[in-house]
């Protein structure tokens, strides 16, 4: 029986800090790029073409926060 200090673990995992990505300096992945174009028209903003995956990643963060799709 759960109490309510017991918590499930979190299935995705620790989330790393973009700065902290071995592969952060990268480009962005095609799904990065996917999603952050189409937030970013949503919020009628440009999108840099020279993003690192890690940048990209705050971006989409950011954008998220804009547009509401990230609550």
């Amino acid at each position: 029986m759960m109490t309510d200090n017991d918590q499930l673990p979190d299935p995705r995992g620790a989330i790393k800090d973009p700065d902290e990505w071995v592969t952060g300096d990268e480009p962005p992945t095609a799904a990065q790029e996917s999603y952050l174009h189409t937030l970013a028209r949503e919020a009628g903003e440009e999108v840099p073409d020279d993003l690192t995956k890690a940048e990209a990643s705050r971006r989409i963060d950011e954008l998220q926060e804009e547009t509401g799709r990230g609550r």
